[in-house]
């Protein structure tokens, strides 16, 4: 047994207790008991015990759009001209780098930000890989990086007909051979999406394939939609219909798809994704950053959206997504009274839907039962903290690199700011090694 305790505990969850001097004990994989310092301790006296000092003791962060094998792109100069838009973006960076990744190249940009998740108290993520000239084995490459780190994890790769038929039909192969795989040898630190580039790069043809391999395994799909307008001119033009309606018309949607972005799309869209209990998955700083738009997702979660936060590999710190979240909605409403209930309901309410649908169990809460995913974070309020007021102390007073201390599953992972078993120095020498060689072929 683990126990971690002598701190405040914030459960979150439907009970959303703050308990003072509390402690969370851990019995393999769930947690077994919340409560009092003293209680727990006198009840359990040979427990290992962690001692959280007065900190904050929180569930873990989850991520639920994420790419891993951006990693490489940090600091890269891809030597083509200032983008523009949204496609030069594609076409001058990603779809440059992802070309050139081998698959020992898919292990490092894997391990290097699982570090980093771990570093800033991300738990659990899912991912979006992709890498054209690496198909094969990718998704088990970065399993096995995920599983080295201990950090929960969810693949697919993204299937896109911009490389070819050949290509396109291993990556819907990788994602069915992982899928299978999944489902052979169950594993709650381990899950398996159908992933898909999006609309503008995937024929009908290439959907349908895909569609019908989802269907037979039971998966569900993680797809980029709408993100750019380049998405939603390419549907319009080819087909005569807007993205989402493409989609839902191929059979793409359902509630275990993950609709991710969906910046460029209308009232009837909305209605298409509420109709079909389709997951969304917003990306504030990304959005930002490819200065592509704002996502509608005030209008989405009042109207019964199940809209969760991802960072779109922008950054591995979830509390910095929900910063830029309540900032960017409140910019783009000219009203500063949104955005305040809404980015934690994504952060700490749907994100751990997403994750329990995919994963199974609970998620986001301290409470009997629950995966044992728990932070402590190197925070004491200065004003009066509880169950009414606790979104704007974490929002105003936490950052990822707040957490101290890192358990994911029952296993400690970083035990105040000292990761546990990973060599993080030699795997950092290593990501530089590659990354520059990969810079080089560029």
């Amino acid at each position: 047994m683990l126990l971690i305790a002598n701190g405040t505990v914030l459960t979150l969850g439907q009970s959303n207790r703050v308990i003072e001097n509390g402690g969370v004990l851990i019995e393999d994989r769930k947690i077994k008991e919340v409560g009092s310092t003293p209680d727990l301790k006198t009840r359990f006296p040979d427990a290992e015990f962690i001692n959280a000092r007065g900190r904050l003791i929180m569930p873990g962060m989850i991520n639920t759009h994420m790419h891993l094998y951006s990693t490489f792109a940090r600091g890269m100069d891809a030597k083509s001209k200032p983008p523009q838009n949204f496609g030069d973006i594609l076409e001058g960076l990603w779809w440059k780098l992802d070309k050139l990744l081998t698959l020992d190249d898919v292990y490092y940009s894997g391990l290097t930000p699982l570090i980093e998740c771990i570093k800033t108290g991300t738990t659990t993520i899912i991912d979006h890989h992709a890498s054209p000239m690496a198909v094969t084995g990718s998704l088990a490459t970065l399993a096995k990086a995920a599983e080295e780190m201990g950090v929960r994890a969810a693949f697919c790769y993204e299937v896109s007909d911009r490389d070819g038929d050949e290509i396109a039909q291993e990556g819907i192969k990788e994602n069915a051979d992982f899928i299978a795989a999944c489902q052979a040898k169950p594993d709650p630190m381990v899950a398996a999406m159908f992933g898909l580039h999006a609309s503008l790069t995937l024929s009908d043809q290439t959907l349908a394939k895909c569609v019908k391999e989802a269907e037979r395994l039971g998966a569900g799909f993680h797809v980029h939609v709408a993100e750019g307008k380049e998405d939603l001119e390419d549907s319009l033009s080819k087909y005569g219909m807007r993205v989402v309606e493409r989609l839902e018309k191929l059979g793409v949607l359902g509630p275990k798809t993950l609709a991710v972005h969906c910046v460029h799309i209308n009232e009837h869209e909305i209605e298409l994704l509420r109709a079909s209990q389709t997951q969304v998955v917003h990306n504030p700083e990304s959005n930002m950053g490819n200065a592509v738009g704002v996502t509608p997702v005030l209008t989405m979660l009042r109207e019964g959206i199940k809209v969760g936060l991802g960072t779109d590999g922008y950054t591995c710190d979830m509390f910095e997504s929900g910063k830029v979240a309540n900032v960017l909605h409140k910019h783009a409403a000219a009203n500063p009274s949104v955005a305040w209930a809404e980015v934690p309901q994504m952060l700490y309410g749907n994100n751990p839907e997403i994750a329990s649908n995919l994963f199974g169990g609970k998620f986001g809460e301290l409470t009997e039962g629950a995966w044992a995913d728990v932070i402590v974070v190197d925070y004491v309020p200065p004003t009066p903290l509880g169950p009414d007021n606790w979104s704007g102390h974490l929002l105003f007073g936490v950052s990822g690199r707040s957490v101290e201390t890192t358990v994911i599953n029952g296993r400690v992972r970083m035990l105040n700011r000292k990761l546990i078993d990973i060599d993080e120095e030699g795997i950092g020498e290593r990501s530089r090694e590659l990354a520059q060689a990969l810079w080089n072929r560029i």
